[in-house]
């Protein structure tokens, strides 16, 4: 009897039917892609869809780079067990949302720039751009190992498929339509996925809501079970959530991962205007609004339906990520086709978030490390490389799945390598903008002291989790189970119930600190040191610095009456950069060229 506890059903023939053509149906959008613009192999064309992508597309595109398998695994476990306070992070992506659209769009469309990481040598030194593109590959590749491991546990959770060949499988997918459609492929692969993502959210609420009598009954078990408690205003930082961790620190870490990522970057500018560019984030902010609230009600679902009998602290299943892949199979197996379609949306999170990370790769590998130094390359030439490197990188994030698998909870765990990496970065990019009398001495310091202090406290709340107080998980009950005597339990999440017995004063303080603020901690320790260093070296001796590189007052009034050509009349680089640029194959437009060498003849 669903909700009882026990065994559940497995994949029928017709859940795989499902799953299959939604993989063909990935693979098939990459190859077309690629047949579409057979005729334009160039460097542009396959990092940057030729620059003429639109809003809307690119928007699905942003939503589902980021929610992932991992939120479609994650999310509903997070209400599940914690309630509903991961709800407020509505809040922190509307402010993200404005402050990429209004501060770091304009900045990074009117540059031109393939690589969000070349900001950093026209502000500072080659040998920062350099340290911040290495940052962001090892960053990516952690977080990438963890979107595949995620719902390859899932598949094998439901399917009984080998864990491996399911992580091998979907390198390979990816690496498919990455390989010969570019970002196009991307981006519009990532608009099917982010569909039959939310459609398997549906399919768990609907079924949900009959089970258990309407959408009214669920929301009046999560208010009784404690899970609707959502605004928690203690200020105390070593709290998991609270409101301030949420709205303010998680405001940050979503900043620093959409304002300077590669994968997010790389696709507003993309967009034929900055008024799309724009837009885009915009409406990716309601799609991420879309997406976390199904998410977020699937787990109210799945606390309605299991209020009685937890399925972990009763033993059906061996880790708290597999809670909804579980609901799925006990509440749709009923319904051929219907849990294939559940797997398929795990899987499109993953496919999207991969094939992100792949393409994001590439780019900064060819444009950080390869295009500087090897300038005679022909476009063919560049282009089998784009091709190599996606193999390469797909490879890569295939056997970082290894050291994913041993991370714990995917969603604090991917959320927590964003706040140790990012946050520095972010504060480096920031004080840049920002600040004219920063140099690189300040910059280079400042980022290193702000990554040894969120590598210290990320790593160190890894070896000594946070104790029960400062997660506060909510209460779950066996007492309906068919195979238990009745007994009670408030389980701890997978990340707290292995406590080291021996923990040094430190845990109980600085490690417990709250994941949501690494990414706070990392920025803010990199603007204050930077300039502190940067007075101290004396400051930015530069007597003509480009007014491109910083943030301007007419950047926050230009919407969408800029036009790609407004923004290209505004843009201008420094005479050191336009003769490692002038070989680059992805500034195809010759405006920007002919600017560049006015520039340089000027000076």
């Amino acid at each position: 009897m669903v909700g009882t506890g026990g065994q559940v059903a497995t994949f029928s023939v017709w859940d795989y039917v499902v799953f299959a053509g939604t993989i063909v149906g990935t693979a098939g959008i990459g190859l077309f892609q690629a047949i579409r613009s057979r005729k334009d192999i160039s460097s542009a064309e396959f990092l940057l869809g030729g620059r003429q992508m639109t809003a809307v597309p690119v928007a699905m595109s942003l939503t589902a780079s980021f929610m992932s398998g991992i939120t479609v695994i994650g999310t509903p476990t997070e209400a599940y067990r914690y309630g509903t306070a991961f709800w407020l992070f509505g809040f922190s992506y509307a402010i993200m949302s404005a402050v990429t659209a209004e501060i770091f769009v304009p900045l990074f469309y009117r540059l031109q720039i393939t690589s969000a990481y070349e900001y950093l040598e026209l502000r500072f030194s080659r040998p920062i751009r350099i340290i911040g593109t290495s940052m962001y590959i090892v960053q990516t590749a952690l977080y990438t190992g963890l979107v595949i491991y995620a719902p390859a546990l899932a598949l094998n959770q439901i399917t009984g498929l080998d864990l491996w060949g399911v992580l091998v499988a979907t390198g390979a997918v990816c690496i498919l339509y990455c390989t010969v459609g570019g970002l196009k492929a991307v981006i519009w692969t990532d608009v099917l996925q982010m569909v039959i993502m939310l459609a398997g959210f549906v399919a768990v609420i609907a079924r949900g809501a009959v089970l258990q009598g309407g959408l009214t009954k669920i929301w009046e078990d999560a208010g009784q079970g404690g899970r609707l408690e959502a605004f928690d205003f203690d200020p105390d930082p070593l709290k998991r959530h609270t409101f301030w961790t949420i709205v303010v620190g998680g405001s940050i870490m979503w900043v620093s991962i959409y304002s300077i990522n590669q994968s997010q970057v790389q696709r507003y500018i993309s967009c034929k205007t900055l008024g799309h560019a724009k837009m885009s984030l915009y409406v990716n902010m309601v799609g991420l609004w879309v997406t976390v609230s199904l998410a977020m009600f699937s787990g109210l679902t799945m606390f309605s339906i299991y209020k009685n009998c937890d399925p972990f602290t009763n033993g059906d299943i061996t880790t708290q990520d597999q809670l909804l892949p579980y609901l799925v199979m006990d509440i749709l197996a009923d319904y051929p086709g219907i849990p294939g379609l559940f797997v398929a949306a795990a899987y499109s999170g993953t496919l999207s978030t991969v094939s992100s990370s792949i393409n994001a790769l590439v780019a900064v590998t060819m444009e950080d490390f390869i295009l500087p130094l090897c300038k005679n390359l022909t476009e063919k030439q560049v282009s089998w490389l784009n091709m190599g490197l996606s193999v390469l990188f797909g490879a890569l994030c295939i056997g970082m799945a290894g050291v994913a698998s041993v991370m714990g909870s995917v969603l604090q765990a991917a959320l927590s390598i964003f706040g140790m990496i990012s946050g520095p970065l972010l504060g480096l990019y920031l004080l840049g903008m920002l600040f004219r009398t920063s140099n690189s001495i300040g910059g280079l310091v400042g980022m290193i002291i702000g990554l040894v202090l969120t590598l210290w406290v990320g790593i160190g709340g890894q070896i000594y989790p946070p104790t029960v107080g400062k997660t506060n998980p909510l209460h779950v009950s066996t007492a309906g189970c068919n195979n238990t005597m009745g007994q009670n339990y408030t389980t701890t999440a997978p990340w707290t119930s292995a406590v080291p017995d021996v923990r040094p004063p430190l845990a109980e303080t600085w490690y417990s600190l709250s994941y949501l603020y690494f990414s706070a901690l990392g920025t803010l320790t990199t603007i204050v040191s930077g300039l502190l260093v940067s007075m101290i070296t004396g400051g930015c001796k530069q007597d003509k610095m480009n007014p491109d590189l910083f943030v301007k007052t007419s950047d926050l009034i230009c919407f969408s009456r800029c036009s790609k050509s407004e923004a290209s009349d505004v843009t201008e680089k420094a005479a050191t950069d336009f003769h490692m640029e002038a070989d680059n194959p992805t500034f195809t437009d010759s405006d920007v060229k002919s600017k560049h060498v006015e520039k340089a003849s000027r000076l």
